[in-house]
């Protein structure tokens, strides 16, 4: 493979990889509109039951576990398709011919 072809690969793999980080990034967005909504929707069946603090709080708290496996799963999906580049990849296969 000359060189030039190698850059190519290279640049459209890291635009690639950079998309899918983007996309891991959203879920700070995701973890924040959960918050908000539960903030929100705490505070509403509260002012509605005349319970103050009661439902904001457990909703809040109960929103914690929600969050850490939906921030898993959108990770886990978004790396699973991140691949190593072909010179990481030439790499690793120089690399196991010479110890193996």
């Amino acid at each position: 493979m000359s060189d030039p072809e190698l850059q190519e690969t290279d640049r459209v793999q890291y635009t690639f990889n950079m998309a899918l980080a983007a996309v891991a990034g959203q879920v700070g967005c995701l973890t924040l509109v959960i918050i908000i909504v539960t903030l929100f929707g705490g505070l509403w069946l509260d002012s509605q039951l005349g319970t103050r603090p009661l439902f904001t709080v457990l909703l809040l708290v109960g929103s914690i576990p929600v969050v850490i496996v939906l921030m898993f799963w959108v990770v886990r999906k978004a790396t699973s398709k991140i691949k190593p580049s072909v010179k990481e990849t030439n790499n690793k296969i120089q690399e196991d011919a010479e110890s193996g």
